[in-house]
């Protein structure tokens, strides 16, 4: 068990969880800016894009926390913007940070698709860092297990039938750490969508890593989510699991139906220049011609 928070300036308390999720924004903006180069983008704008998908995204995660844990919050208003103590929703991140892309790129006229491609790899390396601010916080752990990688949870942050320290003392008593198990799983995704956007860079149309990436990460979710307890439920089921099959089959189903009906072009971002790189020797193009220059010919 780690203290929760990592060290102190004066009264200001800097906890772990929100310097492991900083550490995962650089770490994706990073793969996004290589990603950006190689589809022949502007990773600038992508760093500027960044900050209203950060927006989206961290919204996006709390409302979708609040909601799931409403009991609580509705008790408690004050700790809804205490994001420092863990909380942020997934589901929530992927629906406010593309919906934040796709209007930043609607309103500038840039490739929503490609720019959402981009971003969906780079999003789930984040999450496979993010994901040890769990750890931290000890929170996204499963039922009790004998395996040598459990986890010791403390009596503050059991939940469900394990708050019965009698039947599960903290000295013994080991929990699966679903967090590493969904870190791994995601971790194993950004290698096989780096591989499949390389591999097949010239048959892809804009916006099949994203539809890829949903249907990975709906599926890396349904299946863990059985494990958990105190879910959102609707319908007999936990909404994260609704919503792990709806990106599995909407993710995939949309992939194999625009390509079975051509609505895309294949490898589009590959007949395109790249973007000019800056250079010293050049001037600007609004820089005046030096003093001696012959003057241009006046027309007429």
């Amino acid at each position: 068990m780690i203290d929760p928070i990592a060290f102190k300036i004066g009264p200001l308390a800097i906890h772990w969880y929100g310097i492991i999720i900083a550490s995962a924004v650089l770490v994706a903006g990073v793969l996004g800016t290589a990603e950006a180069k190689r589809r022949r983008e502007d990773p600038e704008v992508g760093w500027s894009m960044l900050m209203w998908a950060l927006i989206g995204g961290v919204a996006g995660a709390r409302i979708y926390h609040v909601i799931h844990q409403w009991d609580f919050y509705s008790a408690h208003p004050d700790l809804i913007p205490q994001l420092w103590n863990g909380g942020l929703g997934i589901p929530g991140v992927i629906i406010g940070g593309v919906l934040a892309i796709a209007i930043y790129c609607r309103v500038k006229g840039l490739p929503a698709w490609r720019w959402l491609d981009i971003f969906a790899v780079s999003t789930l390396l984040g999450q496979v860092i993010g994901r040890l601010g769990n750890f931290v916080n000890q929170e996204l752990y499963g039922p009790p297990t004998d395996l040598p990688w459990g986890l010791t949870i403390d009596a503050a942050h059991r939940v469900g039938p394990w708050t019965d320290l009698l039947a599960y003392p903290v000295e013994t008593a080991r929990f699966h750490p679903l967090f590493a198990y969904e870190a791994l799983l995601n971790l194993m995704g950004v290698v096989v969508l780096l591989w499949i956007a390389r591999r097949f860079a010239a048959r892809l149309f804009d916006g099949d890593i994203l539809l890829l990436y949903l249907a990975w990460y709906g599926a890396v979710r349904t299946a863990l989510e059985s494990f958990r307890v105190e879910n959102w439920v609707v319908g007999g089921l936990p909404t994260a699991v609704w919503l792990g099959i709806a990106a599995v089959v909407g993710g995939l189903g949309f992939f194999l139906l625009r390509h079975a009906r051509g609505w895309g072009v294949p490898g589009a971002w590959m007949h395109r220049e790249p973007p000019p790189e800056p250079t010293l020797d050049a001037p600007p193009a609004d820089t005046p011609p030096p003093a001696d220059a012959p003057a241009e010919p006046s027309p007429g």
